[in-house]
């Protein structure tokens, strides 16, 4: 029963918060009754805690009731501490003065405070998320920097735009008052400051800044815990030795020993989920590594970990048996798109389906094209600083994409099983890479792909046929996981006769944002060596946070750079 009550007494701050939130935005955008608030805290009334009609107040009620959603401790003492001065200060004034105890509303502002604090105390218990040690700090120093700023800009828009007549012109110290003071109060009036007369818009613009400067305050007070443990030694041996085990499971295996990454085990040391975070999301890749019977020991210590900081816990590329398990622990599924597999054994360049293949394959093979096939462990050192010189050199751009199929450490000694192809001209020129991650003992999959702009086109394929075409015979590889395409069932089903006016509308969105994304033209790539599509999914609590989880996804693949607190301060991780 207590639990229950403490889980009512938080919903309940909540939805006062938001309440707050919504009263606070009407009187901002409500003239008249924006006007009625403002007479009520103005005169014999006063309006229950946090209610004050404005932008600046909708803004703030809103992001604690944003915080205190996410149960962040750190929200929690805020709210009590302002909620009991509030609730003195109610107390205090009715006592002293009569004409505002005779006021009902008075008592409905003081009850509905007193039962905020009340519900605070009751649901202490919900609110344990930890934010970042150094969030006090970090909001310290964005509050006096931006104080500084915003005081100097708003002194010299008064200073500029004061049509007050000259010889009544206040001074500095004068001007330099009415800024901060409409900064800090909101409501100063050029009115109450001789020598001071300025257009509104003026004032309009001061008010913007000081929400402004009010949003990244508490955006650094509650921001979740950005850094983690970093992957260590023992935890990337303890990683491969379960690959070893249980490798053969999941394609994209490997991929969980990117040293960027955190792991998070299973009480039985049998399981892991590797994961990142970005933007206070928890973004777990692929499957949990291990005995699928402890995996769900793992998932509960992902997202316990996850609550305790706050963050939101999503999963990016899992497949339909770890979707399952996943599920089974509260989050939804939806199907992101489909891996393509091609079976060495089963591949054929003959037939007429093939036929398109099978030319453009001839027709690079006769310009002279030569295809190498090794493991790293195969490959001198310094021919692989060669190599790994030549594809940073054709990297599209200084970011190295990927996180949940990229390995992002070419040429490492520690990945000797890794498959590389070098693709030489009939000079003998290097002149493209692809680089395989194995997949147990038997499988590939791909990690990269670089090739020089000014080869033959279709280059790549005729590496990838080539690798098909001799993989179980030179380096015993029997399946292949080739790139991972996005909403395939939609090109595919939405191009069929009968496809529905919905489907239809989606995959030409789709195909629209594939000019740049290039959504499209993967899935066709992938589609021409006929593979067996695997579907994989994304995990999540919530629907409403996929936006949130798509930035930080798009974030860790490095599609999207958007810089942090600490970037901006210049003290970057």
């Amino acid at each position: 029963m207590g639990e229950k009550w403490r889980h009512y007494s938080a919903a309940f701050v909540v939805w006062y918060l938001r309440a707050a939130t919504g009263i606070n935005l009407l009187g901002a955008v409500w003239v008249s009754f924006g006007n009625d608030l403002k007479r009520h805290n103005a005169g014999d009334f006063f309006t229950p805690h946090l209610v004050a009609a404005g932008f600046t107040g909708a803004l703030f009620a809103g992001v604690l009731a944003v915080t205190m959603r996410r149960r962040k401790r750190a929200a929690w003492i805020l709210n009590v501490v302002l909620g009991l001065l509030v609730l003195a200060l109610y107390a205090l004034v009715m006592v002293l003065f009569e004409e505002l105890r005779a006021h009902a509303f008075n008592w409905l502002s003081f009850g509905l405070s007193a039962l905020f604090v009340v519900a605070l105390f009751a649901g202490a218990g919900e609110f344990r998320a930890k934010g970042d040690r150094s969030n006090p700090k970090l909001a310290t120093a964005v509050a006096l920097v931006g104080l500084l700023v915003a005081t100097a800009i708003a002194t010299l828009l008064v200073t500029v735009t004061n049509h007050s007549p000259t010889e009544e012109r206040s001074d500095f110290g004068g001007r330099l008052a009415y800024a901060v003071a409409r900064l800090v109060f909101i409501a100063a009036s050029d009115e109450r400051y001789e020598g001071i007369a300025i257009p509104g818009w003026v004032d309009v613009l001061i008010n913007v800044m000081a929400a402004l400067l009010l949003l990244l305050v508490l955006a650094a007070a509650f921001r979740s815990r950005r850094a983690t443990d970093p992957m260590s030694a023992e935890d990337e041996e303890r990683l491969r030795a379960l690959l070893d085990k249980h490798g053969a499971r999941d394609s994209l295996g490997y991929f969980a020993t990117r040293r960027d990454k955190s792991v998070i085990w299973s009480p039985s040391g049998k399981a892991a989920v590797t994961y990142t975070v970005v933007g206070g999301v928890s973004l777990a890749s692929a499957d949990p590594i291990g005995d699928p019977e402890a995996w769900p020991g793992a998932i509960d210590a992902w997202l316990t970990e996850a609550g305790e900081h706050a963050w939101v816990p999503a999963v990016m590329g899992a497949s339909e048996e770890a979707g399952t398990i996943y599920a089974r622990h509260g989050l939804q599924a939806l199907e992101l798109g489909d891996e393509a597999i091609v079976e060495t054994a089963e591949f054929t360049l003959d037939g007429r389906a093939m036929r398109t293949v099978r030319q453009a394959y001839n027709r690079v093979k006769r310009a002279g094209y030569e295809v190498r096939v090794r493991r790293h462990a195969d490959i001198p050192p310094e021919e692989m600083t060669r190599i790994v010189e030549r594809a940073d050199a054709w990297r599209d751009g200084e970011t190295e994409r990927g996180f949940s199929m990229a390995l992002g450490r070419l040429g490492d000694p520690a990945d000797g099983q890794c498959v590389m192809l070098e693709c030489t001209d009939s000079e003998g020129a290097l002149r493209a890479v692809l680089s395989f991650v194995p997949w147990g003992r038997d499988g590939l999959s791909l990690d990269l792909m670089r090739r020089d702009r000014d080869s033959e086109n279709g280059l790549m394929e005729f590496m990838v046929l080539e690798l098909i075409q001799r993989a179980e015979a030179e380096v015993g590889v029997a399946q292949i996981s080739l790139n991972f395409a996005m909403f395939r069932s939609v090109f595919e089903r939405g191009g069929r006769l009968g496809a529905g006016p919905v489907l239809r509308l989606w995959r030409a969105v789709l195909s629209f944002f594939s000019r740049w994304w290039q959504i499209e033209s993967l899935y066709r790539a992938n589609a021409k060596y006929r593979p067996v599509w695997e579907p994989r999914f994304i995990l999540f609590v919530k629907s409403s946070e996929l936006p949130r989880i798509g930035i930080a996804s798009a974030r860790a693949e490095g599609f999207l750079d958007v810089p942090g607190f600490g970037r901006l301060l210049g003290s970057g991780r």
